[in-house]
């Protein structure tokens, strides 16, 4: 990876425009379908590394230019309608709650070939108008966060960058502030997970920055909030944090049935809230905090859940065991395991059982009975994935 004069980056990749904000959205789109659906190019898409560099935002110019692209009325093309929009939404929303269900894991494959055949063409369709075109390049932008998103869950992080990149240029083709700052939180998600604080918190700022917060819907608004609290807080800010986290608090209470929210967001309530909260408190050092709402969310977490639950379940878990709690941490990872060889897919969940190894690790010859049972599931499950 690397940088030119301009400050924009230039990806050593086989798909370089992906991370070159330059670069049109519908190319960047038929580059990364040629690379992730051949297998061989895909094994060098997937083993290039996540970067931090050289992407900064554009200018307020290049905003301006995307959202003012024409409607195409050539002749080329079939035609696009409302009716293929609400398609492309309505699949959407199907892959998002399997993903929700089974994990970044399983699906996508499925889902990336209909967002690089169907989806490519109706973006290369004709429009009967400016509204048509801007919900269609909305709903392509959905589809490919949520690649980007499962990619990201299944620990295919420069994947899943890529992906969060294409999104963003077409919602800002579409001209939809809350949408561009949905997939700038979920990058900022990506950047805190994988240690890069400061980049988070660059991008969870401009997440909430104008329109992108301003226009959004409270449950929109809270689920920006609290990935900036969790940002300001890694960073150290912890007055501001707090204060951040308050916010995102209130602006979920105020989320009703009367106000209709995307169906982006159909995940995110007091079990999410809850979740992210603890991430925040842990940084803050309030540890007795974070663990009454890690209790919070894995008691409140839905079924409809089952990938995000069993992710909490394992920060849960390793958080009792730091404590010393190491037969109530044995009993939540055997909860985490029993969802996992239920057949979830997805590389965070993964990496909490790696993780739930290495914690047990110094208790092993000790003669605990839950300590070996949980020992034996984990490097059984872990055997059958390899």
């Amino acid at each position: 990876m690397t940088t030119d004069e301009l400050g924009f980056t230039v990806a050593n990749s086989p798909a370089p425009g992906a991370l070159d904000w330059r670069v049109d959205p519908l190319i960047t789109l038929t580059d990364l379908g040629r690379c992730d659906l051949d297998g061989d190019r895909r094994k060098l898409l997937a083993g290039a590394v996540y970067s931090t560099v050289g992407l900064g935002f554009p200018n307020h110019e290049w905003w301006g230019a995307m959202a003012r692209q024409p409607t195409d009325t050539s002749l080329s093309g079939q035609r696009v309608g409302r009716g293929d929009v609400a398609t492309v939404q309505e699949l959407t929303v199907a892959f998002s709650r399997m993903d929700q269900r089974r994990g970044g894991g399983h699906g996508r494959k499925a889902l990336v070939q209909y967002l690089h055949s169907d989806v490519r063409d109706f973006l290369h369709g004709r429009f009967p108008n400016a509204r048509v075109r801007s919900a269609m390049f909305s709903a392509a932008a959905e589809l490919s966060y949520l690649s980007g998103w499962m990619a990201f869950d299944n620990g295919e992080h420069a994947i899943g960058q890529q992906y969060f990149v294409l999104a963003v240029k077409l919602a800002a083709q579409a001209d939809d502030p809350p949408l561009i700052g949905h997939i700038l939180r979920a990058m900022a998600h990506q950047s805190l997970d994988l240690g890069f604080s400061q980049r988070g918190l660059e991008l969870a700022t401009a997440s909430v920055q104008g329109d992108r917060y301003a226009s959004a819907t409270p449950r929109e608004r809270a689920l920006l909030g609290v990935i900036h609290a969790r940002s300001l807080a890694a960073t150290g800010r912890r007055q501001q944090a707090t204060k951040a986290l308050l916010l995102a608090e209130d602006d979920l209470a105020t989320a009703s049935d009367d106000i209709p929210e995307p169906n982006r967001t159909f995940f995110f309530g007091e079990a999410a809230l809850a979740h992210e909260t603890v991430c925040t408190l842990k940084d803050l050092g309030d540890h007795r905090g974070a663990m009454r709402e890690f209790r919070h969310s894995a008691r409140t977490r839905g079924a409809a859940f089952r990938r995000t639950h069993a992710v909490t379940l394992g920060y849960l878990g390793a958080t009792q065991m730091v404590g010393g709690g190491v037969e109530e941490a044995c009993a939540t990872w055997s909860n985490l395991l029993e969802s996992m060889e239920d057949g979830i897919y997805s590389g965070r969940a993964r990496q909490a059982v790696v993780d739930m190894r290495r914690l047990l690790s110094p208790y092993k010859r000790r003669n605990i009975a839950a300590v070996a049972a949980v020992d034996a599931r984990a490097t059984a499950y872990l055997a059958q994935i390899h």
